[in-house]
């Protein structure tokens, strides 16, 4: 069990990270011509070969630092508010934590998407030196399987670690949907993080081509459950799924390339991991003009869209602006993004 001195030091870093969260919510409510989130990719390759991800390699080098350097101070010259370092497998690139130092000095939130595979007391410890102010493990099932290997059973350990030198924030998030063979399961993984004093969160998955298959009526049970077990924190920000869950189409406005930018290993914007290639501008070219251009311009992957870091960002502008469709002439027209069905 933590001391009471390690207690009082999470609970200032927990105020901390609230006053700071809320001046960028005022701020984001102030302009809209800066990006409140970007998923940044140092790694594309992964330890894991999860069967329902597109999203990684087994082979690909590691971004070099000073490349990730540049493109991080790019974001904050743009004026980003949160970035996430995801993969891939983040923890693969050799001077992550140098990464997360920037991300800080530039003013930045830091946050990061891990399996959790390779996190030891020692490693945890340096990334709270490095200032990381938040971590989300995705964990697929409570056994591995053909499907997953993000297990409970084998991170149970980790996250009593977590538990233990974390002084950043963590997030469980489990799942239902894309194959995933026992529901139930999403239960138990929830009751374990918020009994080692995490927040939990559910996700609904797509398959290994981004699309969605819709629930059934157990995984829509144990959805509207789990729903009920979540803590209070920004990823609760996730209603959009209430209609993924029943295969019902969300009627939204998706800022992705304005408020949620997505840069892959070779540092190009994109509209989010699912729609790979669209405006797929260099980040060092990216400018005001980009952002406020992908703000007003409509997405037609928008109402079956799974990516629930992008409807998160965009509740704060669903009031305003309404969008239009994007000119044909567009390297994004409507009719070449993935229609996830």
């Amino acid at each position: 069990m933590p001391s009471t001195r390690t207690k009082l030091h999470r609970q200032l870093k927990r105020i901390s990270r609230a006053v700071r969260g809320a001046r960028k919510v005022v701020w984001a409510l102030a302009s809209t011509d800066h990006p409140l989130l970007a998923h940044i990719i140092p790694i594309r390759r992964c330890n894991l070969a999860c069967e329902y991800c597109n999203e990684y390699d087994d082979f690909s080098k590691p971004v070099a630092t000073e490349v990730m350097f540049q493109r991080v101070d790019k974001l904050a010259e743009l004026g980003t508010s949160v970035v996430t370092i995801s993969g891939g497998e983040p923890l693969l690139h050799p001077e992550l934590d140098q990464i997360i130092c920037r991300i800080r000095r530039n003013g930045m939130v830091a946050g990061m998407i891990t399996n959790g595979y390779l996190l030891m007391p020692d490693r945890i410890r340096r990334l709270n030196d490095a200032g990381l102010e938040w971590l989300q493990i995705s964990i697929d099932n409570v056994n591995p399987d053909e499907v997953s290997k993000k297990s409970l059973k084998v991170l149970d350990k980790k996250l009593q670690m977590l538990a233990e030198h974390a002084d950043f924030h963590v997030n469980i998030n489990s799942v239902v949907g894309g194959g995933v063979h026992n529901p139930q399961d999403a239960l138990t993984i929830g009751k374990r993080a918020l009994e080692l004093g995490f927040s939990s969160t559910i996700g609904i998955i797509h398959d290994g081509q981004g699309q969605l298959q819709p629930l059934a009526d157990e995984e829509r049970r144990v959805y509207h459950e789990m729903k009920n077990l979540e803590k209070r924190s920004f990823t609760r920000i996730n209603a959009f799924q209430d209609n993924i869950a029943l295969g019902t189409p969300n009627q939204w406005r998706c800022r992705a390339g304005a408020r949620y930018l997505y840069i892959c290993e070779d540092g190009l914007v994109h509209y989010c991991s699912q729609q790979r290639g669209f405006p797929a501008i260099p980040l060092e070219k990216y400018t005001v003009e980009d952002i406020r251009r992908e703000y007003l311009t409509e997405k037609s992957c928008a109402p079956h869209c799974t990516v629930s870091c992008v409807h998160q960002v965009s509740v704060l502008d669903g009031w305003r602006a309404p969008q239009r469709p994007a000119p044909e002439t567009s390297s994004s027209r409507p009719s070449e993004l993935v229609q996830i069905e």
